[in-house]
């Protein structure tokens, strides 16, 4: 575990997080060897302006996604049908070359004897995204959350993204996306019910 997490970041007089030295010093490391000279005038604030940057992209780790799975409602007026949210845009991080992933995500579910607010699929996917990630654990993340904490009688959640580290260096091949699926209860044991959830997310 990082020696900064569970701390309290320090603010200064105008609002924002105090960047430690050494984190500062990482940053002008980092220009440096990329060829630049982290002294030039256009450079001066990168550093602390980089590490504000990322402590906002990785916010996901100061929280608890499940904790949006709390506040529930079980006076649904009889409704037992596919509760669906999609296309929710996001953003992470590949845990690989820190690269950007951007991209959207389905969420359904088939309530049992609960449901949660609509926004709160979309909160639980945000916390999980800003955190370094791979897309196939963001997935399995976001479906075992919704899971345990609703107890529905099925989850799918299905994510389509484009990774910076394949669009923008190495084989630099953009436009090309990537999809991950997982699903849970009967949307994965029955057939039918996996056809009717994939068709929603309109991937039938």
């Amino acid at each position: 575990m990082s020696r900064f997490a569970g701390s309290d970041d320090e603010i200064n007089e105008n609002g924002k997080v105090v960047v430690p030295d050494e984190v500062q010093d990482a940053i002008r490391t980092l220009i440096e060897w990329s060829g630049d000279d982290p002294a030039r005038e256009g450079l001066l604030d990168t550093p602390k302006r980089v590490a504000r940057a990322w402590k906002e992209y990785c916010g996901g780790y100061a929280e608890e996604p499940e904790v949006h799975m709390a506040r529930v409602f079980e006076e649904v007026g009889g409704y037992d049908e596919v509760v669906l949210l999609k296309d929710i845009p996001f953003q992470s991080h590949c845990e690989h070359h820190m690269a950007p992933i951007t991209g959207k995500a389905a969420i359904a579910y088939l309530p049992k004897n609960k449901v949660v607010g609509i926004s709160k699929l979309a909160r639980v996917l945000h916390g999980y995204a800003r955190r370094l990630q791979i897309q196939e654990r963001l997935t399995a993340e976001v479906a075992q959350c919704i899971w345990d904490n609703l107890e529905p009688h099925g989850v799918a959640v299905v994510i389509e993204a484009q990774h910076g580290c394949m669009t923008g260096r190495g084989v630099r091949t953009p436009g090309v996306g990537m999809i991950t699926s997982r699903l849970h209860g009967c949307f994965l044991e029955d057939h039918r019910s996996r056809k009717e959830v994939m068709s929603l997310m309109g991937y039938g």
